[in-house]
């Protein structure tokens, strides 16, 4: 057993970063920390006696979101269900461990190593302001199920969704995608679905089963596909369009899965593609994937046939700065569990403009959908 009053007293903290998942189970079991509020390693954030007062947080510890509550069975007859690209959502503390060894723009990032790109390292750790004002808008959101990406797995996801359990993603990557789901809501986190990370050179399917064994069960992934590539053919000789393309395979297979067994179920997350600019066919002469949504909206299996929530929605930007003007984050629903989603049930949260450039919000905001119950 080793108690200090600084994690640096029990582990060297980079050591710590490239490891964390594997020595975190240490971590109140052999590993005990007692605050020293006096000094230690949380000074270097500091450059002044004034910084340090000012970094004061005197407030009560936020154990869960404000206006949050607990599932409770016997009165919801509604589900709502959102997703969120959260870039890069990590602890300061990982952040810090992690900065000086970035990798540089262009490097490939392997999905079990855990580093950040020089571009995110160089930034300031976001803040307790920061955390605070990512919290809001998750009340705001009031999702009971959140399919998550570009977050580090659940100690960095508590810092926005306080009193929530999480799956995660095992990858040691700092980029993990998961869920978040509320408090005594029924679930299970089902095994990953490996074959959408292409031998892990990209992020993996979560999954898990809502309300098992019940009749309002169904079964979600989270998925977060290749970036850079969201628009034209997916047969543009560029490597994320190839990327992407090699992807299609094994999404479309859990979803032909899935409507052959019978399950009620959904995708959600950053599907890094404008679907709403797709145009049918799926595949070129030559047998070639070219457009992703044709392909996997193929109604065959019939129950495969899908509903995109953001289809004739009007677009809403994050901020208005932002560049986008169609959605590629989403919700995609298989045909038995879309004859439950509310008619009006959609759902954007956009970010307040006084907060735009002054706290370190997300270049994602959520999307959501609401679905009846049984």
């Amino acid at each position: 057993m080793l108690v200090g009053d600084d994690m640096g007293d029990l582990v060297d903290q980079s050591l710590f970063a490239t490891r964390r998942d594997e020595l975190s189970e240490r971590i109140g079991r052999h590993w005990f920390v007692l605050p020293n509020a006096m000094y230690g390693s949380w000074e270097r954030r500091f450059n002044s006696i004034a910084e340090k007062y000012a970094g004061l947080d005197n407030s009560p510890a936020t154990i869960a979101l404000p206006g949050g509550w607990a599932w409770d069975a016997a009165a919801q007859r509604r589900l709502r269900l959102a997703s969120w690209n959260i870039e890069y959502l990590i602890t300061p503390e990982t952040h810090l461990a992690l900065r000086d060894n970035c990798q540089q723009e262009g490097d490939r990032i392997a999905g079990a190593e855990r580093a950040l790109p020089c571009t995110v390292a160089k930034r300031e750790p976001r803040s307790m302001d920061d955390f605070a004002a990512l919290r809001k808008y998750a009340a705001r959101l009031d999702a009971d199920v959140i399919a998550l990406q570009e977050v580090d797995g659940a100690e960095a996801a508590a810092l926005v969704f306080p009193g929530y359990q999480f799956c995660f993603s095992g990858r040691p990557n700092v980029q993990k995608n998961g869920f978040a789901i509320r408090r005594g809501l029924p679930f299970v986190c089902e095994p990953e679905y490996l074959p959408l990370s292409l031998d892990d050179s990209v992020r993996r399917g979560v999954v898990v089963t809502l309300f098992p064994g019940t009749g309002n069960e169904m079964r979600l992934m989270s998925v977060h596909l290749k970036s850079g590539c969201p628009a034209g053919l997916l047969t543009q000789a560029t490597r994320n369009c190839a990327t992407l393309a090699r992807q299609v395979a094994p999404l479309e297979a859990w979803i032909d899965e899935q409507a052959l067994a019978g399950r009620r179920f959904a995708l959600l997350g950053d599907f890094n593609r404008r679907f709403s600019l797709e145009r049918p066919p799926a595949r070129d002469a030559a047998g070639r994937v070219q457009a992703l949504w044709p392909e996997i909206d193929d109604r065959d299996p019939p129950a495969a046939d899908l509903k995109d929530v953001t289809a004739g929605q009007r677009f809403l930007a994050c901020t208005k700065r932002d560049g986008f003007t169609e959605y590629i984050d989403t919700i995609l629903v298989g045909r038995d569990l879309a004859r439950s989603i509310e008619r009006r049930g959609f759902v954007r949260v956009v970010f307040d403009e006084e907060d735009v450039g002054v706290r370190q919000l997300t270049d994602h905001c959520p999307v959501g959908a609401e679905l009846r119950l049984h």
